[in-house]
C-alpha cells in the first residue's frame, strides 16, 4: 500500500517515464504522425496519438502503485486508493504535435480532495516545479496592480474578446504560450506576473490541480473567475476559467475586468 511520505517520488518516477516517452515519441514520429488523432479522450476534447504514446508508460507505473488516477486521456481509474494522482500526460499537445517545444507533464496527489503534492515538468528543458503541502517560499514577482503587467493569457476566443483585449491593453507585455502548466509555473517563478483564462471555461482539473499548489506555494493566488471551488470528482466534462497571479489584489482586478464582459457564470455542465 503506498503511503504518503512515498507519493513526492511516485511523482517523480511518473514524470520519468512521460519524458521519455514523449523524446522518443518526438524523435520517431513525423509531422503527420504527431497530429493524428485518435478519437476523444475522457475530457471530451479529441485526443492525439501523442498523448496516448506518452500515457500508457505512467499508468503502467501508477498501477504498480495501486493509486487511483484521474487522467485527461484515460479518464478515472478507481482502485480504492486513499490517494488519487490527477494528471495531465502532455499539456500543450497542439505545440508538441507542431513542433513547438512548449509542452509538459503535470501531476498532483491528491487525499480528501486537497492536493497534498505537485509535480510539473516542462519536457524540452528539463524546467521542474514541485510542491509539498506547508511548504511555502515566495518566489512570484508580489505585483498587485494589472496596469503595467507581464500577463499569460489563453489565446481569445469569440467570447472572450473583450475581456482579453482590455486586459491586452493595461497590460505591458503580452504572451499566448499554449501551455496552461508551463505558464502558471512561469507565475510561481516570478517570471510573469499573472496567467489566466479570461472567461472561456477552458480550464479542466487537469490543469489546475497541481499548478494551484505550486503557485499558492510561491505566494501567489489562485481562483476560477466565477469564484467556483476547483473540485476533484470525476467528472471531467467540467470546467473553469482560472487565474494564477502573484497577488490576491491582482487577482481580484483581472477577475473584476472579465466579469465586467461577461457578468454571469457559465453553468458546470458536460461539454461532450
Amino acid at each position: 500500500m503506498m503511503t504518503i511520505d512515498q507519493l513526492p517520488a511516485l511523482l517523480a518516477e511518473a514524470a520519468n517515464a512521460a519524458r521519455h516517452a514523449y523524446s522518443h515519441a518526438i524523435a520517431t514520429l513525423d509531422g503527420t504522425e504527431r497530429r493524428r488523432t485518435v478519437g476523444p479522450g475522457a475530457d471530451g476534447t479529441e485526443t492525439y496519438l501523442l498523448d496516448v504514446i506518452v500515457e500508457r508508460p505512467i499508468l503502467d507505473v501508477l498501477e504498480s502503485a495501486r493509486v487511483n488516477v484521474l487522467s485527461e486521456e484515460v479518464g478515472w481509474i478507481d482502485r480504492g486508493s486513499a490517494a488519487t494522482i490527477v494528471m495531465d500526460p502532455v499539456d500543450g499537445t497542439a505545440n508538441a504535435a507542431a513542433g513547438i517545444p512548449i509542452c509538459g507533464f503535470a501531476a498532483a496527489a491528491v487525499i480528501d480532495d486537497r492536493v497534498e503534492f505537485a509535480l510539473v515538468e516542462w519536457f524540452d528543458t528539463g524546467r521542474t516545479w514541485t510542491a509539498t503541502r506547508g511548504e511555502r517560499s515566495v518566489s512570484v514577482s508580489m505585483q498587485t496592480s494589472l496596469d503595467g503587467v507581464s500577463l499569460s493569457m489563453l489565446r481569445p476566443r469569440a467570447a472572450t474578446r473583450p475581456a482579453w483585449h482590455e486586459l491586452a491593453e493595461r497590460a505591458d507585455r503580452i504572451r499566448v504560450l499554449g501551455a496552461s502548466v508551463l505558464e502558471a509555473g512561469l507565475v510561481a517563478d516570478g517570471a510573469v506576473d499573472a496567467f489566466c483564462d479570461p472567461g472561456g471555461d477552458v480550464h479542466r482539473i487537469v490543469d489546475v490541480a497541481a499548478t494551484s499548489l505550486i503557485v499558492e506555494n510561491a505566494g501567489g493566488h489562485v481562483c476560477d473567475v466565477w469564484g467556483r471551488p476547483f473540485t476533484f470528482d470525476p467528472d471531467l466534462s467540467k470546467r473553469w476559467s482560472g487565474v494564477f497571479a502573484s497577488s490576491a489584489g491582482l487577482a481580484e482586478e483581472i477577475v473584476d475586468v472579465v466579469t465586467r464582459h461577461a457578468p454571469a457564470p457559465p453553468p458546470q455542465v458536460s461539454v461532450r
